[in-house]
């Protein structure tokens, strides 16, 4: 069973660690999530006691909302189009370095963001480093609310299970910030994913998937028992 308690001090290890990759002068990109918040947090102090300065690029109204409360200087994605480093986590990490989010329903949006950063670096807790993608974890697919029974149709098709994902604390799917829906797609194994993904990508109707393929410079591992975190660093093989 996981320690809930050495699960939050690792996630808050690692974004205390990731937090010192970010230099005065650069613009960068700070994705969403639990281990996000603790980013951010860090980030905070060493506004504070280093006089840190840099441009940060939320990619969720969430970590915009935080970001601009700390008294980040903030930018919109879509007025930049470069960013010298991003910062996310992930719902999980296989060997390849490859991922899949959108635990958050922030998948889109966070893609985008990896994309334009010149380094794109994930920070997870241990729970999160799995074999093979899919295996604890559905693939999130943003989808037009106009195109929601034909996509999920479509993903029946190719033998995949979609659910719609419902939301807790109010009646209903999740919306995410784009407006849109979110199935969450699983798929038996051994489906090779980069296929379902470019075939996922050809159907009308679906806006993004979680899978996140040759885009993470590095990731960032936090581990440990309570009291005793660990860090340990995965990088792309050439």
């Amino acid at each position: 069973m996981k320690n809930t308690q050495s699960n939050v001090e690792a996630k808050k290890f690692v974004a205390e660690q990731a937090a010192r990759l970010v230099q005065d002068g650069m613009v960068a990109g700070i994705g969403t999530g639990s281990t996000m918040a603790f980013l951010i947090e860090a980030l905070a102090r060493r506004v504070r006691e280093e006089g840190l300065k840099f441009v940060a690029v939320p990619t969720s109204f969430q970590s915009r909302v935080l970001c601009t409360k700390l008294g980040f200087t903030v930018v919109d994605m879509q007025d930049t189009a470069i960013l010298d480093l991003a910062i996310d986590g992930a719902d999980e990490v296989d060997p390849h370095l490859d991922l899949i989010k959108g635990g958050g329903a922030s998948h889109a949006r966070e893609k985008i963001v990896a994309a334009m950063a010149t380094q794109f670096v994930v920070v997870v807790d241990e729970s999160k480093v799995v074999e093979r993608l899919g295996t604890t974890f559905p693939i999130p697919v943003e989808v037009l609310c106009s195109g929601l029974a034909y996509v999920d149709k479509s993903l029946r098709e190719m033998a995949a299970e979609p659910a719609l994902r419902m939301a807790v604390a109010k009646d209903g799917p999740v919306v995410t910030d784009n407006g849109q829906l979110v199935l969450d797609v699983r798929f038996p194994p051994p489906t090779d994913l980069r296929v379902a993904d470019q075939r996922m990508h050809s159907i009308p109707g679906v806006i993004e998937t979680g899978l996140f393929f040759d885009l993470a410079t590095k990731v960032l591992v936090g581990g440990g028992s309570p009291g005793a975190p660990t860090l340990r660093t995965l990088t792309r093989k050439a």
